[in-house]
């Protein structure tokens, strides 16, 4: 059973926000596979940081407008 991360992300609307790129096309820029793209937006795998930072200068924001992660309750 795949265990999801706690870890939200904007990527799918980043990627319509950005002349509807595919997933094919963010990884392609990234250096991944289609299926990780996928599954960090899915949010069954959160990327490294390194990716993270990667994503984010894809679509020219900040890291936080990219991933989110809930704070204390």
């Amino acid at each position: 059973m795949v265990r999801s991360t706690k870890v939200t992300n904007s990527i799918r609307s980043l990627r319509f926000a950005h002349g509807q790129m595919t997933q094919a096309e963010l990884a392609d820029r990234i250096g991944v596979t289609r299926q990780t793209v996928i599954a960090i937006e899915q949010g069954r795998y959160s990327p490294s940081l390194e990716m993270a930072f990667q994503i984010a200068r894809v679509f020219d924001v900040s890291l936080e407008e990219v991933f989110q992660y809930p704070g204390e309750t």
